[in-house]
């Protein structure tokens, strides 16, 4: 099996996730379709030096441009994150830098989470991550964009459970809507604020589980640096990416 592609047990999980096939005109094998994509996003190679082993760079383009449209691959991640029991929420982001290709948008049109911070143009990813350091939501906006302004779209529709972020998510509006979900906020006060609410050492340092996600994220070097204009693409790009990090957490567990 060459470098990348997905497993017996990696394909049997996926599979069925996926749309079913339309009658009439076969559909190109999807497991060989996903592992060219799979092949893109973890090189960072351009479409159109996809190895011949994984057909046509077009079909695997046109397939994953498709499926990214009509939200298939956010739900392949979604459906395989429901298996989380989610008993601890951590909340984080990271920004990645965007591509010149990626940014050739036209002035004007439509908001691709694009902007400009201190490294230039930029996105920035937003997780919550599980007890075991697997993503269970996911979010992009602009670089700039406050972390504050995601978290609550974040945490809509989890279960309550035990919430822990850093100063950064210090939001009164935050922390009351956590406990208003019968959950709990661990999140310590910013440094200048007159109250002090502290964290217990034990349950910050879990956020290390978050930071963890990240490495093991930007291992896809397509996610590293964004490429795709289209934020819906760089999100499916993340969400697949995260998906396979839960198929490893399947195949690793049974």
């Amino acid at each position: 099996m060459a470098r990348f592609e997905l497993t017996d047990r990696e394909w049997a999980l996926i599979g069925p996730l996926l749309p079913d096939k339309p009658r009439g005109v076969a559909r190109t094998d999807d497991r060989r379709v996903l592992n060219g994509i799979f092949y893109i996003l973890r090189t960072g190679s351009p479409w159109r030096d996809l190895p011949e082993r994984y057909g046509p760079y077009t079909t695997a383009y046109n397939r994953y441009n498709r499926w990214a449209k009509a939200g298939v691959w956010l739900r392949v991640f979604e459906a395989l994150a429901a298996a989380s029991p989610q008993s601890m929420q951590l909340i984080d982001s990271s920004i990645v830098r965007a591509h010149q290709h990626a940014a050739g948008g036209k002035k004007g049109g439509p908001d691709h989470a694009i902007g400009r911070s201190r490294g230039g143009l930029t996105s920035k990813i937003h997780v919550v991550v599980d007890e075991s350091g697997l993503p269970v939501r996911l979010a992009l906006t602009a670089g700039q964009a406050s972390d504050k302004a995601a978290a609550s779209t974040l945490l809509e529709q989890l279960p309550a459970a035990i919430v822990v972020a850093d100063r950064g998510y210090d939001w009164q509006h935050l922390i009351d809507l956590v406990g208003q979900r019968g959950g709990q906020a661990h999140i310590p006060t910013q440094r200048d604020r007159k109250v002090q609410r502290s964290v217990a050492p034990e349950i910050y340092r879990k956020r290390n589980l978050v930071e963890r996600f990240f490495c093991k994220l930007k291992h896809f070097r397509r996610i590293a640096t964004r490429y795709d204009k289209l934020a819906r693409n760089f999100l499916a790009a993340v969400a697949l990416a995260s998906a396979r990090l839960w198929m490893r957490n399947y195949e690793s567990t049974t």
